[in-house]
């Protein structure tokens, strides 16, 4: 860490009002230098510079209260077996002390700080630098090799090298004789990650503790060994100032720093990082998760599902979610033959809610999955409903007809239907992630009488269920489409 967001006319109207509407964390998501995010007996916490940190009971209203001793700055958090190693940075990075800085670990058995077993060890010196040579010995992160099961940190700043050392996973002490190796140049704050045969560093790049002025964004580079070299997509070394671009500033949100990694189910990840400045806060520095991409092999930050109207399109063939009603006609004959091609070209208005829904049941209504004909029966508006609380970085939605209270909810035999108005029941509330293909689940909070967790499937080209999600199977994933 260096020193430097009549109903004809209503729908359009909300239209323009909804599109492109993001919701950010709620509560008091304050945070610098935020540590992967860590899951303890139901809770999620993440800590940061200064000591303490963040709790959430559903990983999206978050306020303070995670306790870390020992001031510091940029810590990181990784499990292993039963117990939490806390990782952080005590001076260095051109505070107080300079670059003189120093690595330290600690451990805990838990992270609740209301739990009889909550005591963190005496912090462990495991790397430091003099303030002369070419490192800078702070913000540190963490990686449990899954395929050896070794130990590693990563750390240092623009003030010469990042640098790798290995750390024993029992202990957290530094392995014995272990000399630090040189990995990267020009970045900061990095975090290691494996995935797929590959070891990844991710740094951040740019100018922190700006505000709004700040520059940070977050780079990676990979690399078939974990002491690299580590190469970006044009096969840049890191160690020269390489880096494929991961996050960089988008809407009101300036400066994306301190990446983390969450992996919450095959296909579903999600990735944790700071906002120098939220523009919508004040310019505070805020907690930032979103979903986590992988293109070609390469981490990618995705988007949270904007508020607005679409066609929910199902990935196994490309049909639309619809209700389940009469097909209407829109006026009008067949053209075409050269026929009337001397007639004036008028356009044909589109179809609209009004035009149709007075041929609609008044009660529950099913769904089915049909030819998008941008028709009313076919458009779904997705509203964040933050109140009702939410999961890992992302808010519930309601999903209903646009222009109406009609309502998709789940019911007690795992179906979909859509009901008169939304009410907030549980079973009309929806999470929505993005995966890491860039299509989408969708499930409801709940299923009523179960406990299962389901996810909105194509269990053919015409029939919508709720079944478990497979990662593998198109059926399971969905688009939004954002066509008028």
């Amino acid at each position: 860490m260096n020193i430097q967001n009549s109903i004809k006319t209503t729908i359009a109207i909300l239209s323009i009002l909804t599109a492109g509407t993001a919701t950010a964390q709620v509560g008091k998501p304050f945070i610098h230098d935020p540590s992967t995010i860590m899951e303890c007996e139901g809770k999620y916490y993440t800590f940061g510079t200064g000591g303490g940190g963040l709790i959430s009971e559903d990983g999206w209203t978050w306020q303070g209260g995670a306790i870390r001793p020992g001031g510091g700055a940029a810590p990181d958090a990784i499990k292993i077996g039963d117990r939490y190693l806390v990782v952080y940075g005590a001076t260095g990075g051109g505070l107080g002390g300079g670059h003189n800085g120093r690595i330290l670990t600690m451990w805990n058995k838990t992270l609740d700080p209301a739990s009889p077993d909550f005591k963190y060890s005496e912090p462990m010196l495991v790397a430091q630098s003099d303030g002369v040579e070419d490192n800078d010995a702070i913000d540190p992160g963490l990686l449990l090799d899954p395929t050896t099961g070794l130990l590693w940190c990563s750390y240092g700043t623009y003030f010469g090298f990042i640098r790798l050392i290995e750390l024993d996973p029992n202990t957290g002490k530094r392995v014995e004789g272990n000399k630090a190796v040189d990995i990267a140049i020009d970045c900061e704050a990095t975090d290691l990650e494996y995935r797929d045969g590959w070891y990844y560093l991710l740094g951040t790049h740019g100018t922190c503790c700006d505000g709004a002025n700040s520059t940070y964004n977050i780079v990676a580079g990979r690399s078939r060994k974990i002491t690299g070299p580590y190469l970006d997509n044009m096969g840049r070394e890191m160690l020269k100032g390489g880096g494929r671009m991961v996050l960089a500033a988008r809407d009101r949100l300036i400066g994306p720093g301190h990446f983390g990694r969450v992996v919450l189910a095959d296909g579903v990840e999600k990735m944790s990082c700071h906002y120098e400045a939220d523009l919508d806060q004040g310019g505070r520095s805020m907690l930032g998760i979103r979903p986590l991409l992988w293109k070609n092999g390469w981490p990618v930050a995705g988007d949270n599902l904007r508020e607005g109207t679409y066609e929910i399109e199902s990935e196994r063939r490309g049909y639309a979610l619809e209700l389940t009603v009469d097909f209407v006609r829109m006026p009008g004959r067949m053209r075409g033959f050269n026929r009337d091609s001397d007639e004036p070209v008028k356009p044909v208005p589109s179809q609209q809610l009004v035009d149709v829904m007075e041929s609609w049941p008044a009660g529950n209504m099913e769904v089915r999955i049909g030819d998008y004909m941008v028709r009313p029966h076919q458009r779904w508006t997705i509203t964040a409903v933050p109140e009702a609380g939410g999961f890992l970085g992302s808010p519930c939605y309601r999903i209903t007809i646009a222009g109406t209270d009609r309502a998709l909810a789940a019911t007690a035999g795992a179906e979909v239907i859509t009901v008169p108005a939304f009410t907030g029941a549980p079973e009309q509330l929806w999470r929505i992630d993005q995966l890491t293909d860039g299509t989408f689940r969708i499930m409801p909070r709940i299923v009523p009488n179960s406990n299962e967790p389901l996810a909105l499937v194509s269990s053919g080209d015409s029939t919508p269920t709720l079944a478990k999600f497979d990662m593998n199977s198109d059926n399971s994933k969905w688009n939004f489409r954002d066509y008028q």
